[in-house]
């Protein structure tokens, strides 16, 4: 691989949502947070990460086998594992599967004694790998099966072969270490470019079943929700995620993969009841050596609205934003590439303008030659 000190891959997407409630707070209310003296929409980078994860299985095709679980039921997995694979029955699975997870310390839930106390991330291939160990404890006894699960080198299953998301998105274990992985993406909470207010919809429901003579509604719902032209931000670090994988090819894969996944994807907060699935006006790709650089200043003063529309005036304060910071504190990238859907506009700082499969294509050919 390239001796190149940093290679950290950028996505800058402006997208306009209309009305939609993406993302929950306590409340049921829109996230909104504060950000140059005004309110705005906000995404948490949660809800976009999740989003991601879940393109790569529902529109990319990826196999379950590919990718990890995160879940507080990796014993119940495991033992389900057992029995599918491993013709084990069920009590007895559950027996084994317990033992052999035990060295890793996860903490039982106080509320489930078949949960842990907090979510895990991993492999289902390493779960896998780990069925087979377990497996050949079959009918051990309690001590000799207590033994055995200190040496089958569960650790070892859950430190290498590590599917995308999780080499993507990290984990941490905060009492075994060791069995932690650094994360190689770091996701923005998306902002609107704006300032917002919250609306309501308020929404009666008729009981198709009522009498005649009957009034009013079957139901009233008072419903939250905002719309906005978001700025989005993400950087992949291509070094650690090469680390991770133990695989450039792969790592340059992963990249390209998440740079398709996050563009395209949507958080599902009541989306049946919105549709507000778009996709975005602009994506600027860019790889830097230096260090990332969030271009989220560009709309401290929020974009004002015009008959040109928010979006375009969005993407030229981006636009602008990126040609100052390059000039006057980090590099210029040593490539970029975009794709907009604004006819009237050019750019000025991100490289060439080209449909979405085009760019990616250049992203994976400038990553390829300069990690071989």
């Amino acid at each position: 691989m390239s001796t190149t000190l940093r290679s950290v891959v950028e996505c800058h997407i402006v997208q306009t949502v209309p009305p939609a409630n993406l993302n929950r707070d306590d409340n049921g209310s829109p996230k909104e947070a504060y950000f140059g003296g005004y309110r705005r929409s906000r995404v948490s980078d949660a809800a976009w990460k999740r989003a991601t994860r879940m393109y790569f299985a529902d529109e990319m095709g990826m196999d379950a086998s590919q990718l990890g679980i995160r879940t507080k039921r990796i014993a119940a997995q495991l033992a389900d594992r057992l029995v599918r694979q491993h013709a084990v029955e069920a009590a007895e699975a559950g027996r084994l599967a317990t033992a052999v997870l035990a060295p890793l310390g996860i903490t039982a839930s106080s509320k489930k004694a078949d949960e842990t106390s907090y979510l895990f991330f991993y492999g289902q291939r390493q779960l896998d790998e780990i069925a087979n160990l377990a497996a050949k404890a079959k009918g051990l006894q309690d001590k000799e099966l207590e033994e055995y699960a200190k040496s089958a080198g569960v650790k070892k299953v859950l430190s290498e072969k590590h599917p995308l998301d999780v080499a993507l998105f990290g984990r941490m274990v905060a009492n075994l270490p060791s069995i932690g992985v650094e994360g190689s993406v770091q996701v923005a909470h998306a902002l609107s470019t704006h300032a917002v207010e919250l609306e309501t919809d308020y929404l009666t429901a008729v009981d198709d079943a009522s009498e005649d003579d009957e009034r009013g509604a079957g139901m009233i719902v008072w419903r939250p929700f905002n719309s906005a032209t978001l700025y989005r931000y993400a950087n992949v670090n291509v070094h650690q995620l090469t680390k991770t994988l133990d695989s450039t090819q792969e790592a340059v894969d992963g990249v390209v993969r998440f740079v398709e996944a996050f563009a395209k994807s949507m958080p599902k907060g009541h989306i049946n009841s919105f549709a507000h699935r778009t996709v975005p006006q602009l994506i600027a790709i860019t790889h830097r050596t230096d260090q990332a650089v969030n271009l989220v200043t560009a709309f401290e003063s929020p974009v004002r609205p015009g008959a040109d529309g928010i979006a375009s005036r969005s993407v030229r304060c981006l636009d602008d934003e990126h040609t100052s910071v390059t000039t006057q504190w980090a590099a210029p990238p040593d490539w970029a590439g975009h794709t907009h859907m604004l006819t009237d506009q050019s750019l000025n700082s991100f490289g060439k303008r080209t449909a979405f499969p085009e760019l990616l294509a250049g992203l994976r050919e400038r990553l390829t030659e300069v990690h071989q």
